[in-house]
C-alpha cells in the first residue's frame, strides 16, 4: 500500500495529472492539479535551437514535466512519488530523474492511463 500523503503522477506525452493519497491506511486517490504543456514554463529561446517549432519535438512537455517534479522534490512538497506513464513518456521521465527525485520514487506503472477512470488508476496501483 503506498504512504498518506503519496504523490501519483499519471502522465502521457501530452498532459499529467498529480493525485494524493488521502488515506491514511489504504488508497483514496485526490486530484490535486491537472498539467499541460500551457500550464508549464515555456522554454527559454536558448533551451532549443531556433528551428525547432514546440509542437514538433514530442519530448518537450515530457522534459518539462520531469523538471517540474524535480522542483517538487527539491522544494520537499512530498515525500514518495509514484509515476504512471506510457512506455514512450515514462522512458523520457526515467532520464530526467534527479536524484532527489529518484531517492523518494517508490514505483513506476509503465503503462497509459491517462484517459483511464480513478478505479482504473487505483487498481493499477494495488
Amino acid at each position: 500500500m503506498l504512504p498518506h500523503d503519496t504523490l501519483v503522477v499519471v502522465a502521457d506525452g501530452h498532459s499529467a495529472v498529480l493525485f494524493r493519497n488521502t488515506a491514511r491506511h489504504g488508497l483514496d486517490l485526490a486530484e490535486v492539479e491537472q498539467i499541460t504543456p500551457e500550464s508549464l514554463n515555456q522554454p527559454t529561446p536558448g533551451d532549443r535551437s531556433p528551428d525547432v517549432i514546440p509542437g514538433d519535438d514530442p519530448g518537450l512537455f515530457v522534459r518539462q514535466l520531469a523538471d517540474h517534479l524535480n522542483d517538487m522534490a527539491l522544494h520537499q512538497r512530498f515525500e514518495d512519488i509514484v509515476v504512471i506513464a506510457d512506455p514512450a513518456a515514462l522512458g523520457i521521465l526515467r532520464k530526467h530523474y534527479h536524484k532527489e527525485l529518484q531517492f523518494r520514487l517508490r514505483k513506476e506503472i509503465n503503462k497509459n492511463l491517462s484517459n483511464a477512470d480513478l478505479r482504473a488508476i487505483e487498481a493499477a496501483l494495488a
